[in-house]
């Protein structure tokens, strides 16, 4: 028996310079808000917040 796809793919995006930076998977059943975290943006040369986009 095959198992619940609860974990998906999600895009983070800089919230400074709005592009696309990250590839990563959250758990939809546990975190149903947006992800947001701070990473490093290799465009802004920096540490910023990373949001989810759709």
């Amino acid at each position: 028996m095959a198992k619940k796809e609860t974990r998906v793919v999600v895009v983070l995006a800089c919230t400074v310079c709005k592009r696309r930076n990250y590839n990563t998977q959250k758990n939809k059943s546990k975190t149903t808000d947006r992800l947001e975290l701070k990473k490093y943006c290799r465009f802004c040369r920096s540490h910023n917040p990373h949001r989810e986009t759709r």
